[in-house]
Parts: structure tokens; sequence; C-alpha cells
């Protein structure tokens, strides 16, 4: 009976595939990643809901908790920090009921799945730290190689300086210390532990935010400008940001006959011959968008700006009410639409693909953002960090 089950569950997730397949292969926007994650999600799903049903186990109701109210903050409000935080409570809750549940069904199929998750689940503490210092190293190398050395580009490598820092500390030093310095000395690190908790939750975040699908009946496309190449010509960068929405914007035309209008969205910075959005304006005329179909904002030098100007622009269209989005590179789609939101402007953002060496670095920025965003309540956090590690010291100079 087992076996059949197996047989049918398999041939259920194949036939899915190849159907997905088949549909996305006469698409122009092909997506097929996003489809075959979010079947391969329904498909475990049903399967769980199966054995949850034959065995009675009424502990699926916790995990369908969290993720009831994940899908409720989400879907009202997609630019919320707060949704990395639910999902991990969701996939947490999702992961402790799937071994409950196999312990009490003994199904090989979900133990399979647990294997391949759990294992590199138990390295990570043996092995992890010392992965991400190795990784960090070479791509803060990589990056040297590729771009300009700035502040900007060093993140990953003083990230790995500091790690290892940290690291030699702890297996060479703190041995030879007093308790008491020694609880005076974690205080870092429990810091750190905290701020990698809220990256944690915002890298999270910033991939759901990814998986952002908008509909063909916008009326117009941001595209959020960036530097030029002798102050004049569209960066590689900044063309796939173009590229992204010209793609949605012949998509929408195709599939729909609506014809969205492109808002280039950049001022002219101090190093810059032209503003940033007539450079990208040039650029698009040469992918054959007609000049009709093409506004400029020319004032903006902040992402921020980019939001409020464009949506002057857009305020004073014929279109109204009117829909849009924006598009960027997918490392910054969410904080841009955490401005988005400040500026009032109900858009999702559509994220280019950017080189994998750039991401790390990129990612890093955008959380040091963030945490400036938020800057007010990271630092009482750290405040009481600070307090609590500094209490337990001298508790333990006094008492210990």
């Amino acid at each position: 009976m087992n076996s059949s089950r197996y047989v049918v569950v398999a041939l259920i997730y194949l036939v899915g595939i190849l159907g997905i397949g088949y549909w996305r292969k006469k698409q122009k926007d092909h997506a097929y990643f996003f489809y075959l994650i979010t079947w391969s999600m329904v498909t475990l799903v049903g399967y769980v809901f199966y054995l949850s049903v034959r065995y009675q186990s009424v502990l699926i109701a916790f995990p369908l908790f969290f993720m009831g109210i994940f899908l409720f903050s989400y879907f009202k409000e997609k630019r919320r920090l707060i949704n990395g935080l639910l999902f991990n409570l969701f996939i947490g809750s999702w992961g402790i009921y799937l071994i409950i549940l196999m312990i009490k069904s003994e199904d090989i199929f979900l133990g399979g799945i647990l294997a391949l998750i759990g294992v590199p689940l138990v390295m990570l503490p043996f092995v992890g730290i010392y992965a991400l210092i190795l990784f960090l190293y070479w791509n803060g190398i990589v990056v040297l190689r590729k771009e300009a050395h700035s502040l900007a580009n060093l993140l990953t490598l003083l990230l790995a300086i500091f790690l290892t820092f940290v690291l030699l500390f702890n297996l060479f030093v703190v041995q030879y210390l007093p308790d008491w310095v020694v609880i005076l000395c974690s205080t870092l690190p429990m810091i750190l532990v905290y701020l990698l908790f809220v990256l944690y939750n915002f890298l999270t975040v910033s991939v759901l935010y990814q998986f952002n699908r908008p509909r063909y009946h916008q009326d117009y496309i941001v595209v959020l400008g960036a530097g030029l190449i002798d102050g004049e010509r569209v960066t590689p960068l900044l063309a796939k940001r173009i590229d992204k929405a010209i793609a949605f914007y012949k998509a929408q035309r195709r599939a729909t006959m609506k014809i969205p209008k492109l808002v280039m969205s950049g001022g002219q910075g101090s190093d810059e011959k032209i503003p940033e959005s007539i450079a990208m304006k040039n650029y698009a005329l040469e992918q054959g968008i007609p000049d009709e179909d093409i506004l400029v904002e020319a004032n903006s030098t902040t992402t921020l700006e980019n939001m409020r100007f464009s949506k002057e622009i857009m305020d004073g269209g014929q279109e109204q009410p009117y829909k849009a989005i924006f598009t960027s590179n997918n490392y910054h789609i969410f904080r841009a639409g955490l401005y988005a939101k400040k500026a009032q402007l109900k858009a999702d953002g559509l994220g280019a693909q950017t080189a994998f060496y750039y991401l790390p670095n990129a990612f890093l920025r955008e959380f040091i953002a963030i945490v400036m965003m938020n800057k007010k309540r990271h630092s009482v956090m750290a405040i009481l960090i600070i307090g609590v590690m500094v209490l337990f010291s001298i508790i333990q100079f006094l008492y210990g």
C-alpha cells in the first residue's frame, strides 16, 4: 500500500513538472523556477495533509495558524519587514510538525525529505562559520578584481576579517581571561547575533518579495536610476533595470493590448553630463520603445525622491486612479518598496537579475540601509544587550 502511495505521488508531481514546462515554454517570460518551487510546495503540502488526515494528527493546526498570520500580513502589505519573521515562524513550526508526523507515520518519503534538509542543518553549527568566512574572503577578492575599490565594495571582506578576529579570539584568548571579562567581551558577539537574526529576517522577506508577479494591467512602470558610464551612458546594472521594464512592457502589450508608460526616474549627479533619466530614455529608444511611451523624471537624487517625484508625474496623468509598478535590481527592490510606501505610492517592484558575485556586498549595503531606517529600534536593542551583559559581568565579578 505504501509503495503504491509513493508511486501515485511521484506521478502527480512528474505530470505537474511536465505540464509547467510545456506551459511556460510558450511564454516569453518563462519564470519556470518560480512555478517549479510553487508546484513542489503544493505537492508536499498536499501529501502532508493526506498523512495528517490518515493518522488523525491535529497538530497541523499550529503551522497552519502561523501560515494564516503570515499570508494575512503578506497579502495585506508585501512591503513589511515583519513578513520575514512571520514566514520564518511558519517554516519553523512546519519543520517541527513534519518531524512529529514522520515519527508517527514512519513515512519513508517524508523521512527522505527531512534527511535532505536536516543533514545540512545539523552540520551548520560545526562548519557554518568556517564556510561563511571562506566564502566572504573569496567574494571580497572577486569583487576587488571586478569592481571599484570603494568602501561599499569592501563590506564582505571587512566582515570576513571581523569574523576571523572573533573566531581567533574565542579559540586562543578567551581561555586565559577571568569569567567576568569573558562575559563582558561577549557583548559584541551578542549584538552580532542579534544583527544576524535581523539580517536573516531581512533576507527572507527580500527573497519573498522576488516572487511578486504583477498583473498585466499596469498604467506606469517606474524605472529607478543609477550611475552612468562617462556621465552619459547607462551601466550594465542600470541597463538590466530598463530591460526588465521593457520586458514587462512588451509582455503586457502582447497579453492585454494595454500599453503602459515607462517613467525613467533619475536626476543628474555632480559627475554626470546629463540626467540619468535622459540616458535611460536614450537606451529605451534604442531598444525600440516609442518616444510617446516614455516619461522622464530628472530631479531625484535618492530612492525616496525617485518615488515621490515619479508619483507626482503619475498623479498628474490622465489615468486616475492608476496602477503602477517599479523596476530595479533584485537586491534593491524591497528597500525601494519601503520608500514607495513612505512616499504613499502604491506600487510593488520587479527585480532584475544581478551577477552572483555582486549580491553579497549589495545585500549587506541594503541591510545596513534598512538598519539605519530603523536605527532607534536597533539602538534600544543594542543598549539592552550591553546593559544585560554588563550586569551579568558585575554579578560574576562580585559573586563568581
